[in-house]
């Protein structure tokens, strides 16, 4: 991978809306959740003032298909928690970003991509950073791709 590939990127402190899914496909769960509750908001497909980020919460372990995933869409300060939806403050932080591009049904892609941004990590400049590794969602208009992402590895100097 070269170097082009990956940006390094400073996160701004945000306000978070966060839902969470579990099971053997939890991120599909998570999603549901979100829509129904950002889109009456207009929160929803926003991508720009209103990214959306996602990780495993917690990672898939040995002998269990069930795990679990988190997202978390930004939010202004006047909005309140809701149901099953949370409100959180994200600290931000410095992250090494590479673009995932999914074609339909290739999920075992994204591990793929996370293991070569983890290799450029070994062999940069950049020591690991300790705070949350995220996926944010990209737009995505292209019927060949299941969707995109950028995969947000913490980085520090």
């Amino acid at each position: 991978m070269s170097k082009n590939d990956v940006r390094i990127v400073e996160l701004e402190q945000m306000r978070m809306a966060s839902v969470w899914g579990f099971g053997t496909s939890p991120e599909n769960e998570a999603w549901k959740k979100l829509e129904a509750w950002a889109k009456p908001k207009g929160l929803y497909a926003d991508f720009e003032n209103h990214p959306i980020f996602g990780f495993n919460n917690p990672n898939p372990s040995a002998g269990s298909p069930n795990y679990g995933y988190e997202l978390w869409l930004k939010v202004d300060a006047d909005t309140m928690p809701e149901g099953e939806v949370r409100i959180l403050g994200f600290a931000g932080g410095l992250y090494a970003v590479k673009r995932c591009e999914v074609p339909q049904g290739q999920f075992e892609l994204i591990g793929e991509k996370w293991k070569e941004l983890v290799t450029w990590l070994e062999d940069s400049k950049y020591k690991h950073g300790t705070h949350q590794w995220l996926e944010k969602s990209v737009e995505n208009d292209s019927p060949q791709l299941e969707f995109v992402l950028d995969l947000y590895l913490p980085i520090a100097e």
